[in-house]
């Protein structure tokens, strides 16, 4: 009997939805449960073929055990590995080198020094920056955001250089990015599953966190759908993400990718509504299993290194 594990933290809806699909299905083959584990030894035999992570990027103790199970075998979704490693910057450039749209982008250096860095450790650093290089490139309004985060934790639309430079005295030892505002006339996510299925959610990251999620479906020309949805999976395609939300801002016909390195979207009944939920609990549910069918439980060969597993997930870009 295949064992899928729903590894998650504070939410309440989406797994247990998950759970009880699978269950529901009464599969003779295949099974779900919530996921217990404590002590981990280093030789410890995979105890799932697939593992749904949710919240390993809050707890360490969760992701180095997702990386060892994955080294005995267990498919864990999404990749640890190229989790670990990923960073919005490097995602911007990723998605320009595939040619996708995006809002033109600077990485900035930590306006404080990182912890246990003293100066000496910045010598390489150009001192002072190009101000008016920087700010030729990416133009006002823009955002300054972190290189890696998420939430809206950190965020500040900025309209000139002085509001710029007083959100940059705020970001304390946070590696941040300016990126260029996009003055959208639509905005979607696209809720992407097993790096094939897209589900197109209207959306307005203005509103408060709560009313972000618009009713009905999204508006617009097939050419354009057929554009997002293909560029949606292509993006998860090229990041190796088994679950993501890719956001679009829509300009003059143009969508621009602004937000996918969200490997645990938000998939909460309350939040997303129940249509949307409806949908993405059948369609991971579903993915789960094909996984699951497909992946033999038994370790992996010694000769296997993390690389090795680093390519099976993520294919190189173009």
């Amino acid at each position: 009997m295949k064992k899928i594990g729903v590894l998650f933290g504070a939410e309440n809806t989406f797994p247990s939805a998950v759970v009880n699909a699978i269950q529901q299905m009464e599969l003779e083959d295949v099974t779900a449960e919530f996921v217990q584990v404590g002590g981990v030894s280093m030789v410890d035999p995979a105890r799932y073929s697939v593992v749904l992570d949710r919240v390993s990027h809050d707890v360490p103790f969760y992701r180095a055990w997702l990386k060892s199970a994955a080294l005995q075998g267990t498919y864990v979704a999404s990749n640890p590995f190229w989790w670990s490693a990923d960073d919005k910057f490097f995602n911007y450039a990723l998605a320009n080198r595939l040619g996708v749209a995006v809002p033109p982008t600077v990485l900035l250096p930590h306006k404080q020094l990182p912890p246990h860095v003293s100066a000496q450790s910045l010598r390489n650093l150009e001192f002072p920056l190009d101000w008016e290089r920087i700010f030729a490139i990416t133009g006002f309004p823009a955002y300054l955001k972190p290189h890696d985060g998420g939430g809206w934790r950190d965020v500040f639309y900025v309209r000139n250089e002085q509001e710029f430079f007083a959100a940059y005295d705020q970001t304390r030892d946070l590696c941040m990015v300016l990126q260029r505002a996009v003055e959208f006339q639509s905005y979607v996510r696209c809720f992407v599953v097993g790096r094939s299925e897209v589900r197109l959610m209207p959306y307005d990251p203005r509103q408060p966190h709560e009313h972000r999620y618009l009713p009905g479906t999204f508006h617009a020309e097939k050419r354009l759908r057929k554009r997002i949805e293909r560029q949606a999976v292509l993006l998860c395609k090229a990041l190796g993400y088994d679950m993501n939300t890719v956001e679009f801002a829509i300009a003059d016909g143009v969508p621009y990718a602004i937000d996918f390195m969200n490997p645990v979207p938000d998939a909460d009944l309350h939040s997303i509504g129940a249509e949307h939920f409806a949908w993405v609990v059948e369609s991971v549910s579903r993915f789960l299993v094909r996984k699951a069918r497909s992946v033999p439980l038994r370790p992996l060969a010694r000769s296997t290194r993390p690389t090795a597993l680093l390519r099976q997930a993520r294919p190189p870009a173009r």
